[in-house]
């Protein structure tokens, strides 16, 4: 077993796991409830570890994990094609009208 990830957040843990069992690598997630033992002990003994039992999907693990915590692109605020009415980037549909937001590939 190699320890893969280590941070404060639980949920955090939760999802990097799933990433890691979505891909067929199998886990051990450490100290998934111990939070309650901070201040009891130091606060890093109590965040939750991810493992991967077989040692060899280590480096893979780590990929993938690197992937999944890399910030996400920006996108730019944008007017919608059909009513014109202007949205913040992380909106998918118009408030307004309904219509999806295009998608623009320029290649």
């Amino acid at each position: 077993m190699k320890e893969v990830w280590s941070g404060a957040d639980p949920l955090l843990a939760a999802h990097l796991r799933e990433v890691l069992e979505d891909a067929g690598i199998r886990t051990l997630l450490r100290n998934e409830y111990l939070s309650g033992g901070a201040g009891e002990l130091p606060p890093t003994e109590t965040w939750p570890q991810l493992l991967v039992l077989e040692d060899d999907d280590a480096e893979r693990a780590g990929t993938l994990l690197a992937a999944a915590l890399a910030p996400s692109v920006q996108r730019s605020p944008w007017r919608c094609a059909r009513c014109g009415e202007r949205h913040e980037a992380q909106f998918a549909a118009c408030w307004r009208c309904g219509a999806e937001r295009e998608v623009r590939t320029d290649t």
